[in-house]
């Protein structure tokens, strides 16, 4: 299952060639077989994740859970220290549930200051370790540099970008799959 923002929800492309899709697909051809539930929204922050994680995990009752929020928090200058909390709570209440966590990195632009940012980003390790749980890179980090795989908002991946975003959350599953 992915708990997502809009880079997971496929903002402003068709769902079905968003990387979750994609990762879908690949899933269906390489053994075990996993199936995959998008549970991401668009615009999601960490509260918002962290208020519906009990029910999503009750109704897919997921292997594995990617968790691929914060950037709205960021985009909005939220509290860093509060983003944490809510990120530790879908952790925690995965792992109880019996799930694997896969953590996925996130970074913002430098918009609040460098210590606002580098807290940001820093906090995802720190969850990481705190609760062993792989951490998988900022899904954008390569993708920054070339604008034409950006929509006109600068901001949402396009198509063409998805399987770029597959495969960084690949190299991070993989080794989780059983």
């Amino acid at each position: 299952m992915v708990l997502g923002d809009s880079l997971s929800a496929a903002y402003g492309i068709a769902q079905a060639r968003g990387w979750v899709a994609l990762l879908a697909e690949r899933l269906q051809r390489e053994p075990p077989h996993y199936s995959v539930v998008n549970a991401s929204i668009s615009g999601e922050t960490t509260s918002g994740g962290a208020a519906r994680i009990a029910r999503v995990l009750e109704q897919h009752r997921p292997a594995i859970v990617i968790v691929q929020l914060g950037g709205n928090d960021g985009l909005r200058g939220l509290p860093v220290a509060q983003m944490k909390a809510n990120l530790a709570t879908i952790i925690e209440r995965s792992q109880k549930a019996g799930a694997r966590v896969l953590l996925v990195g996130m970074r913002i632009p430098p918009n609040y200051g460098p210590d606002y940012a580098d807290a940001f980003e820093a906090a995802f390790a720190e969850l990481a370790k705190r609760y062993r749980v792989p951490l998988a890179p900022f899904l954008l980090e390569d993708l920054v540099e070339k604008p034409e795989l950006f929509q006109a908002d600068r901001i949402h991946p396009t198509e063409s970008a998805q399987p770029f975003l597959l495969e960084r959350i690949w190299t991070a599953l993989r080794p989780m799959l059983k």
